[in-house]
């Protein structure tokens, strides 16, 4: 069994700030390393077989603080990168609720393929690294698409409020991904 623990990425001052991040690459914060160092010694205790991350600060600083304790090779793969927001980047959530009431801002990348790329990727994985334990620190709506395309019956078309450090587990079992559980943060000291 193929088994990744998608990891988000620690908090950011935009995190922080409600503002709508993408692909804009802003550096964690101090809550940030922290949630990463809480991952790090909960992590540890289980045996990985790689570390893949995002070339975006937040997720490879998150990867980076993790393998100080794991010492994984680390792969970096963009197809896990954040959402492409567009014109929605950098706003405040009251601007964006305000502006585009409708969460669809000018320029920003598609559900459509946001989800070609993010099924590509797992493909990737599944075709690297077979019957292996991956770890994959990723962005909130990367992991909200999985939920959505993987765990359907669970979340449907609902949003889910992803934790900043925290867990979610996918088991590639029976021809197809299937999601274990998600949004685990039992391993944080504070999650917002």
């Amino acid at each position: 069994m193929t088994h990744i623990c998608l990891v988000r990425h620690g908090q950011t001052d935009w995190n922080l700030e409600g503002k709508l991040q993408g692909q804009t690459d802003i550096p964690l914060n101090e809550t940030g390393k922290l949630q990463a160092e809480e991952c790090r010694e909960f992590l540890k205790k289980s045996h990985w077989d790689v570390l893949i991350t995002t070339s975006l600060v937040r997720a490879s600083k998150t990867a980076d603080i993790i393998n100080e304790a794991l010492e994984l090779p680390i792969v970096k793969m963009d197809h896990f990168k954040e959402r492409y927001f567009g014109d929605g980047e950098g706003m405040s959530r009251e601007e964006r609720e305000k502006q585009y009431p409708d969460f669809i801002f000018p320029n920003m990348e598609t559900y459509e393929v946001l989800t070609d790329r993010v099924q590509e990727g797992l493909k990737e994985i599944y075709n690297q690294f077979p019957e292996q334990e991956v770890l994959l620190v990723a962005h909130g709506a990367i992991i909200s698409t999985i939920l959505r395309e993987f765990h359907k019956e669970e979340v449907g078309e609902r949003h889910v409020k992803l934790f900043n450090g925290c867990l979610t587990n996918l088991h590639f079992t029976n021809g197809g991904w299937n999601v274990h559980s998600y949004n685990e943060v039992s391993h944080l000291s504070e999650h917002a």
